[in-house]
């Protein structure tokens, strides 16, 4: 089975600043949707879990709700952690621009001696 990257990412080369910062909004997009993802589907799941113990004779006795906030929870925490991987590329950003902030924006130095004042 070979490697499979996300294309929406894979695509970007590093070429420069824009580059860096193509990529952090690109993944920080990903990151966000599939917070979003994880959180509904959760949701989702619970409800279709709850709603499998109507009925159905293995299920008899068995607390299917407290089962099914264990599986949901597990869904969430996927979710916090893909939020928390957007707030990171948004970080990651923010430090490169600081480490090289110099040299995107080197400081404009001003002559200390003015040769043309007469």
């Amino acid at each position: 089975m070979s490697k499979k990257r996300i294309p929406e990412l894979a695509d970007i080369p590093f070429t420069g600043a824009k580059s860096i910062t193509q990529y952090s909004q690109a993944s920080r997009g990903i990151c966000r949707d599939l917070a979003m993802e994880f959180e509904m589907a959760a949701e989702e799941v619970y409800g279709a879990l709850c709603a499998s113990q109507k009925g159905h004779p293995a299920l008899f006795g068995v607390d299917v709700k407290l089962r099914a906030r264990r599986v949901r929870n597990r869904l969430r925490r996927a979710s916090e952690h893909a939020k928390g991987a957007a707030v990171e590329t948004v970080k990651f950003h923010s430090q490169f621009r600081k480490e090289f902030a110099d040299i995107l924006n080197p400081p404009k130095v001003k002559p200390k001696f003015n040769f043309k004042d007469e």
